[in-house]
């Protein structure tokens, strides 16, 4: 064989391997169904069963995910504007009001994980103003686009494959409803952090995100796990403020949640 012969069959080899490695992303629906039968392979050898299987097989390409994903404006607000659009002072009123009604229950949390009432129900109030709307976007059809969408593909396809799991696992279904990003319940999980900080804290076995005392719980495991140090204080400059960032990465939204919480917790 000549070496130009052999040089092809080690390119097409390597080439091979990269395809069987990672399904091909892409910036428009027109290949999302050629790579949802290629993910699936991939989602196999991950462990995806039957039933995320089936329904990655059902997912469709998500038209409205992609266009609010490429039209983000938070990062660029000031954290006035950003407070007063997402109701900053209603979230704390309330907050207040939810503590005070419960207090044994946030206690329990703190006692447990070491975070804050005012944390936990900042998040609460500012991702689904306390569950009163979590979403009207099809999960795994959210989530295996944004696998697909050439952008982000690296950071979302670990999610997808998580939602995958949740629905094998009896926690999703293909269509339950979250976030145009995929995010789930009361505080807007990603799949892949649901998977694997989520807490049955209501004792039922099973994980519910659509349960408040289940997806709080959850946020105060991922918040812990995350290095949440007990006792420490979660404002700019201080140690669990670092904390706050592995939840969201827009600078005003940890700024707007250290705020919020400490105006809750006083």
């Amino acid at each position: 064989m000549g070496r130009l012969g052999l040089l092809g069959l080690v390119l097409a080899g390597i080439l091979g391997a990269q395809s069987a490695q990672a399904a091909q992303c892409g910036n428009t629906s027109a290949g999302f169904e050629t790579w949802k039968r290629e993910f699936a392979r991939e989602a196999k050898k991950a462990g995806v069963k039957k039933r995320g299987l089936q329904a990655l097989a059902q997912a469709q390409y998500a038209s409205r995910t992609i266009a609010a994903d490429r039209n983000q404006k938070s990062f660029h607000y000031s954290l006035e504007k950003f407070m007063t659009l997402r109701g900053a002072d209603t979230i704390v009123a309330q907050g207040r009001k939810r503590k005070a009604r419960n207090p044994a229950f946030y206690a329990a949390l703190e006692k447990q994980y070491g975070v804050p009432a005012g944390i936990l129900i900042a998040l609460h109030g500012m991702e689904t103003a306390f569950g009163s709307f979590m979403g009207d976007s099809p999960i795994v059809s959210a989530i295996t686009t944004l696998a697909y969408d050439c952008r982000r593909s690296d950071f979302f396809v670990p999610h997808a494959i998580g939602a995958l799991k949740l629905v094998d696992k009896g926690s999703l279904t293909s269509a339950t409803l979250g976030a145009k990003h995929g995010e789930l319940g009361h505080t807007q999980f990603l799949p892949g952090n649901a998977l694997k900080y989520g807490v049955d804290a209501t004792g039922d076995r099973k994980v519910d995100f659509y349960n408040a005392t289940d997806a709080l719980a959850s946020t105060a495991n991922f918040l812990q796990k995350k290095g949440w140090k007990r006792g420490k204080g979660y404002q700019p400059g201080q140690p669990n403020f670092a904390v706050i960032k592995q939840w969201n990465a827009a600078t005003v939204y940890q700024q707007a949640i250290a705020i919020m919480a400490a105006r809750i917790d006083g």
